[in-house]
């Protein structure tokens, strides 16, 4: 099998179910922005970070493959069993939000990105993110769209934050806190 199919040459792609659409359209640009942020989550976990947030970001990648392959699919004709998100695919980002909390201080100021590449990364996937969800809103508002698709996007951002303030935590790196001038 090839890796090129010439199909998208005129700018249409076809979706799970066979529609064809623009390479534009709103559902090719949510399930794409997921695309960019498992990639950045893969960049990460290339990074010198401790073992079990690769191992926790390594799952994220695999949900992020559900997702995209929710995205992917034209709810009105594709009749193929794609993966589902559960419950406690939210659930784990909320356990490691916690778990992570728990060991930081207290957050008292807004926190400017940066310190090191890898808490750096952890920035940039986070923004990547809210971009996928607030696209993925907007795609549900005219076309069906697992109501756990926003959650968990919603909570991932959560989770990137999180996961910036612990690796910097972790390697030492004082935060960078937002001082607003007045």
């Amino acid at each position: 099998m090839k890796i090129y199919t010439k199909t998208g040459d005129k700018g249409l792609t076809s979706l799970i179910g066979g529609t064809r659409v623009p390479k534009h359209h709103l559902r090719i640009e949510s399930y794409g922005t997921v695309d960019e942020l498992n990639s950045y989550i893969g960049l990460i976990r290339d990074q010198d970070i401790a073992a079990r947030h690769k191992e926790v970001l390594k799952e994220i990648q695999d949900r992020l493959f559900t997702i995209g392959a929710s995205l992917a699919s034209d709810p009105e004709t594709s009749r193929m069993k794609i993966p589902d998100l559960h419950n406690t695919d939210i659930e784990l980002l909320e356990k490691q939000i916690d778990l992570m909390d728990g060991e930081l201080p207290a957050l008292r100021h807004f926190i400017l990105p940066g310190g090191s590449n890898a808490v750096s990364f952890c920035h940039i996937a986070r923004c990547i993110c809210r971009r996928a969800e607030r696209l993925s809103v907007h795609l549900s508002e005219d076309s069906f769209v697992d109501d756990k698709v926003i959650i968990y996007l919603n909570r991932l951002s959560d989770y990137l934050f999180t996961l910036a303030r612990k690796v910097g935590n972790e390697q030492q790196i004082t935060e960078n806190q937002w001082i607003p001038r007045v």
